[in-house]
């Protein structure tokens, strides 16, 4: 049998078991066509086809003359498999490619136009530290600089704006004209007139101040894309380029090489293109490139625009609305409305929800109907309407789903075809917990952040203490003090916290030269004598081990490094000794990956470039992404709606479809607004009309049965109510709500899982001698006792372990901001007129203090804090200096003044005096609107009341009892650092009796607990650093379940229903 008669035989096979719809898609080969193919009608099907039919028509058309663009590399792998099956190894010579695969192919195959041959594409990081650069250059008139907090907030918000500005094709000068458009017709749409007289506007009044808002909006929009061509100039002189700039390239040399175009356009006379409605317009672009050399193109897109959920990648439904007015009556419309998939029920109320949306072909393109009818026979006698369950608690939404399972795979439905869709992915990690404990396979795909992993971020401390102790030698002890209990280098934690101590009382009793722990622990490795015992063996091992590896990277590469750590730490012998090493070895392969990349990028990269990289990247968010597959392939798939896409099960679960999970789900910053005049009619971006499509593609995964559910409260009680698309659904299907009643034998079950509570982790306790040492003249201070209120183990570790703190940034500016304001003060105090310094001496003394502390700072940092601490200064000195009251105290230092049988001490910045009426003034640096939590009394959210009211009320008590004589009026914070606004903050503490007694009761408390040795138990907040430093290294000796009023809440919850 010939090859043509093969083909065609297996085409008239395939072709038999298309419907009239798909038939005639298949068979309209010449001119536009537009296939809107809703969920479950087979258009995979007819693309396969449609290239078989082209191969046999009579224009004897070649494989290699057949290009057809989808949207992801699954989809090419899909498509090249299913037409290898139909066409043999024609399908290989097939033009099957992603857009970006296509243009690269157009760019390698034309290198010399192109001269691109010496660029390679960007990595992430590498981005982030262009638009870094960028945000450097910026100057302090900028609409988008920052002195203070994430002086990088814009990275984000300019990546986004940048990448999208290359997938539809804006100039900033396009950009710039729609704004000016925008605002023009501000004055005349209806939401800018006052529509009822106010106090600063008439009735009819234009809105001024709205508008106002709007052009501030637009400003930003403005600067930020203005800055779009100096960041391609510095890709360009990186010799770098991204994926959206490869459509560009090809774009503009289609348009300005007529010969090039050309070629592509007579080599590809039919074109195909899948999933359409997720193309950008940068790929809608290449398309009608290609195809307008021919006044009736052989074009064929299929897609559905009610199935466009990418909007966030740049896909726009507006192409497919385009597509269909741009050819007129030579377009051909096909509408697949024969579902092969899903019952007719489901459809139903799939078609209901998705009518409400108004950016649908159907309600723009006349004559067109969706309404999809099953089709699929072994379906038709299924009449099983879709259920809605309502749970009383999350936590029982989560045991109903995972009993329904097990009933039906009991019945005999497979795991694998069933299927448990949500929108927030702790759903699937809960439920997966649900699944393990009852023995019910699954199978789900997390994408996880190599850095994050606790192995890795061992790793990478170790790094940063070799890079502290090159830059300043003993510079790393706060690192080493975490880094030797790491389990990989076996040291006993209370080795580790005796040694600790020993520097601390070691400093204590010999101020004139400070020791550091590496240092101490070098030094009395060797024992003195035959009775002395010495340090514990592999605590001198590990610090000689570190003592090797500082020497080797000042000679090794940073692979060879790498490798030492791996080999002579014991990381990669305590890696293949544990459970999960098949998990642990892709971790480190990983990230070893990662570092292979970097030096091929740049060959010289030194270990403190590398960290200060990873500092980025950890800084920005910038995910090293990997897969952990979980379960058993065949199991039960958990995924979330956005993953659900293409896929389909015969039992679907939608869970957690309550509000607070959909459209009222909060948001992230979106970025820079944009004016509607940048987008067409119908295609301004309505979030609920997207939300509204992912619903949709949710409930169309169903095949045969498809339960939707939420729950009425959250496990601490806060009630939730129903998305709005199940009231939606409801209007036109009112189906019953099933509440789910639970058994009580079924929640009990669970409640191993369901009723964990927090569980805070206990340490061994020191020896009684070293603690009694400790506490003999313990005195309370402010920091203590906010210290322990916080976690008793951070009091363990900070006041009685007393581990190094590593010095950092913001804790050093802050130091120079003291500095130069008690140097304002002492030099006043010793000018015989009592005249404050002039401001350049003022200035002199802040940037002395920064410069003598240069260490702490990176270039880029010391840099920002000098220009903005030069500044802020400025600005405070001039608003203030007049206006101070010379009658003060400076750096005042209190001791054991005796309140209630506790001593307290105290180091105050500065006391003013008016007579016998103080004022304590305690400077702070940092935002002042984020502190407000801060000030807070104590109240249900904050049960002890917030740091700096404690603190405020503590120093009121012990002047109070230092010297009674002094009548403490109020208690001052001075926030040096202004507002957004560039106001200066003095946020005045007035004390009440009630405040007075509040934290004298916290005082004696506290410290009775800490004289009964009650700091070896943390608080067990999951977000605790302490507690979970504790719990990572393996140093818990007991877990103790804390039972809070959320704990009694829930089970109070669980004895109604039950």
């Amino acid at each position: 049998m010939s090859y043509r008669s093969e083909l065609r035989e297996k085409f008239e096979s395939e072709y038999a078991r298309l419907n009239e719809q798909q038939k005639a898609a298949v068979d309209q080969i010449e001119g536009p066509v537009m296939v809107i193919a809703g969920p479950g009608t087979g258009k995979t099907q007819i693309l396969s086809a449609r290239i078989g039919k082209i191969l046999l028509s009579d224009a004897q058309i070649e494989p290699d003359n057949i290009l057809c663009l989808t949207y992801t590399d699954a989809g090419v792998v899909a498509m090249r498999r299913r037409l290898a099956g139909f066409i043999g190894p024609d399908a290989y010579r097939v033009a099957l490619h992603t857009f970006h695969a296509f243009c690269n192919e157009v760019i390698q195959d034309n290198l010399g136009l192109f001269e691109k041959t010496s660029l390679d594409p960007i990595s992430d990081l590498e981005r982030i530290e262009l638009l870094k650069e960028l945000i450097d250059g910026f100057g302090k008139d900028h609409p988008l600089k920052r002195y203070r907090g994430d002086v990088y907030f814009e990275i984000n918000n300019l990546q986004n704006l940048f990448s999208l500005m290359k997938r539809e094709g804006w100039t900033p000068d396009y950009i710039c004209q729609k704004i000016d458009e925008y605002l023009k017709s501000l004055p005349e749409r209806d939401e800018y007139i006052c529509k009822r007289a106010t106090k600063d506007f008439k009735k009819g009044d234009v809105r001024t101040d709205k508008i106002a808002e709007q052009e501030e909006r637009m400003q930003k929009l403005i600067a930020a894309c203005k800055e779009f061509t100096k960041f391609q100039e510095l890709m360009r002189r990186r010799s770098r380029y991204d994926f959206d700039d490869m459509i560009n390239w090809v774009i503009n040399a289609f348009q300005d090489n007529a010969d090039l175009l050309r070629q592509y356009q007579e080599k590809y006379q039919y074109i195909l293109v899948d999933e359409y409605q997720d193309t950008s317009g940068s790929q809608n672009r290449i398309v009608e490139l290609l195809i307008n050399y021919w006044d009736v193109p052989n074009v064929f897109v299929v897609g559905d625009d009610d199935q466009s959920i990418y909007r966030f990648q740049g896909a726009n439904v507006e192409n497919m609305l385009a597509f269909g007015n741009s050819f007129g009556n030579d377009l051909m419309t096909v509408v697949l409305t024969e579902n092969y998939r899903s019952t007719q029920p489901i459809l139903d109320i799939s078609k209901s929800l998705i009518d409400r949306n108004d950016e649908r072909l159907v309600k723009q393109i006349g004559g067109l109907s969706k309404n999809l009818r099953a089709a699929n026979v072994a379906m038709a006698a299924l009449t099983h309407g879709p259920e809605v369950h309502a749970y009383a608690v999350q936590s029982q939404e989560l045991i109903g789903i995972t009993t329904r399972i097990e009933a039906l795979i009991k019945e005999g439905t497979e795991p694998s075809e069933i299927g448990v869709i949500y929108r927030e992915n702790r759903y699937g990690e809960q439920l997966a917990q649900f699944l393990r404990l009852k023995g019910i396979p699954f199978h789900t795909r997390r994408h996880l952040n190599i850095l994050e992993q606790p192995l890795i971020r061992q790793l990478l401390q170790v790094l940063d203490y070799i890079v502290a102790e090159r830059d300043t030698p003993y510079g790393g002890d706060g690192l080493l003090f975490e880094i030797l209990h790491f389990e990989w280098f076996g040291i006993p934690p209370l080795e580790v916290a005796k040694a600790a101590m020993q520097v601390s009382d070691e400093n204590y009793t010999n101020k004139s030269q400070k020791t550091s722990l590496r240092r101490y622990v070098c030094e009395k490795s060797a024992p003195k004598d035959l009775f002395d015992k010495g340090l514990h063996p592999r605590l001198c091992e590990t610090v000689h081990l570190l003592e090797r590896l500082i020497g080797a990277a000042a000679n090794e590469t940073m692979a060879n490094l790498l490798e030492k750590i791996l080999r002579e730490a014991g990381f990669l012998g305590h890696i293949m000794d544990h459970a999960e090493r098949h998990w642990l070895l892709q971790l480190m392969t990983g990230f070893y990956n990662h570092v292979r990349d970097e030096l091929r990028r740049h060959p010289y990269l030194t270990l403190e470039s590398f960290m200060e990289r990873i500092d980025l990247m950890r800084k920005e968010q910038l995910s090293l992404p990997l897969v952990q597959v979980s379960g058993q392939e065949r199991g039960v798939n958990l995924l979330t709606a956005h993953g659900s896409k293409g896929l389909e099960f015969d039992q679907v679960f939608l869970a957690g479809s309550a509000a607070s999970c959909w459209e009222k789900k909060r948001k992230p910053y979106a970025g820079f607004a944009f004016p509607d005049t940048l987008f067409a009619s119908n295609a301004k971006g309505d979030d609920t009309e997207e939300l509204r499509r992912l619903f949709y593609v949710a409930l169309t995964r169903a095949k045969k049965h498809l339960y939707i559910s939420y729950s009425n409260a959250t496990d601490e009680g806060k009630l939730l109510e129903p998305s709005v698309f199940i009231a939606e659904i409801f209007e036109d299907h009112p189906l019953p709500v099933q509440a789910q009643v639970l058994e009580a034998e079924t929640i009990a079950e669970f409640q191993v899982l369901q009723l964990t509570g927090i569980f805070a982790p206990e340490v061994a306790p020191l020896e009684e001698e070293m603690v009694n040492r400790v506490l003999a003249g313990f005195q309370m201070n402010v920091s203590a006792l906010n210290n322990y209120l916080r976690c008793p183990l951070e009091f363990y570790f900070r006041n009685v372990v007393r581990i190094p703190s590593p010095r950092n940034e913001a804790a050093e500016f802050g130091s120079a901001v003291h500095h130069a304001l008690e140097q304002l003060f002492v030099k006043m105090k010793k000018d015989p007129q009592e005249r404050f310094p002039t401001l350049d001496d003022f200035l002199n003394d802040f940037s002395w203090y920064l410069k003598r502390n240069r260490e702490c700072f990176t270039k880029e940092q010391f840099e920002r804090r000098m220009e903005y601490g030069l500044e802020i200064l400025k600005q405070y000195y001039n608003r203030h200096v007049a206006g101070l009251n010379k009658f003060v105290l400076i750096e005042h230092n209190i001791r054991s003044v005796n309140v209630d049988g506790i001593l307290l001490r105290g180091k105050l910045d500065k006391i003013e005096f008016r007579g016998n009426d103080v004022s304590i003034v305690d400077y702070k640096t940092g935002d002042p609107e984020r502190s407000r939590e801060k000030f807070a009394r104590p109240n249900p959210k904050i049960p002890n009341g917030g740091d700096y009211w404690r603190q405020a009320v503590f120093y009121k008590i012990m002047i109070g009892a230092y010297k009674p004589e002094w009548n403490v009026t109020n208690v001052v914070f001075d926030f040096v650092e202004p507002t957004r606004k560039k106001d200066y903050v003095r946020e005045d503490v007035l004390i009440n009796d009630m405040d007075l007694q509040d934290v004298k009761i916290q005082i004696k408390d506290t410290y009775a607990a800490i004289q009964a040795r009650k700091f070896y138990t943390g608080c067990g907040d999951e977000d605790c650093h302490w507690c979970k430093f504790v719990k990572t290294n393996k140093m818990t000796v007991a877990l103790h379940e804390l039972k809070t009023e959320e704990e009694e809440n829930k089970r109070s919850m669980l004895r109604v229903v039950e």
